[in-house]
């Protein structure tokens, strides 16, 4: 596996060794020990989600205050834009996003640590989301920056305006946000 990181400390984006041949192909999606390596501290997974959306959804920017969740992301069929913004407190990329095209063909995941909002754009005409999360879904606690604030200037590969869940457009401001 090859282990890139990205401009915001923690967030990893990981690239399966890939064996092709005329059958098709296998890859290790996911091996704990050598993902704990490429993380540098253990982990566990308590949750496995899938998403399937279509065109130009948009879904976020989301974390949770209570139960702060790491999540690892891939995608298994279709391509998404994948973003992760730094809402850690006293963090040197405080208010920074970072984003990566992951999709089925390229096969690429991206690791974003508890403490971080995190939100999608389909970019293919749908798409299947897997993420693994390090802790369980808390209604309570759930949070939801607005996907287009203009303190964050999120650069959205879009043309013309997203498909957002009426929750995801209530969401509040970044400078509002409660961080982890």
């Amino acid at each position: 596996m090859t282990v890139t990181p990205t401009a915001i400390a923690g967030v990893l984006l990981l690239e399966p060794r890939i064996f092709e041949d005329s059958r098709g192909f296998f890859f290790e999606s996911f091996n704990h020990a050598v993902f704990e390596r490429a993380i540098g501290s253990p982990v566990s997974f308590v949750q496995d989600n899938q998403s399937h959306s279509r065109a130009r959804v948009l879904r976020g920017l989301h974390y949770q205050v209570d139960k702060p969740q790491g999540k690892l992301v891939r995608v298994v069929r279709g391509a998404i834009w994948d973003v992760a913004v730094d809402i850690r407190r006293g963090s040197p990329t405080f208010g920074r996003s970072v984003a990566e095209e992951l999709s089925a063909e390229n096969r690429r995941q991206l690791w974003i640590p508890a403490g971080l909002a995190h939100g999608f754009l389909v970019l293919s005409e749908s798409a299947d989301v897997l993420y693994k999360a390090t802790d369980s879904y808390s209604p309570a606690g759930e949070r939801c920056i607005v996907w287009n604030d203009p303190d964050l200037a999120i650069t959205w590969p879009l043309a013309g305006d997203p498909v957002v869940s009426a929750k995801d457009q209530q969401g509040m401001r970044f400078r509002e946000a409660s961080a982890s």
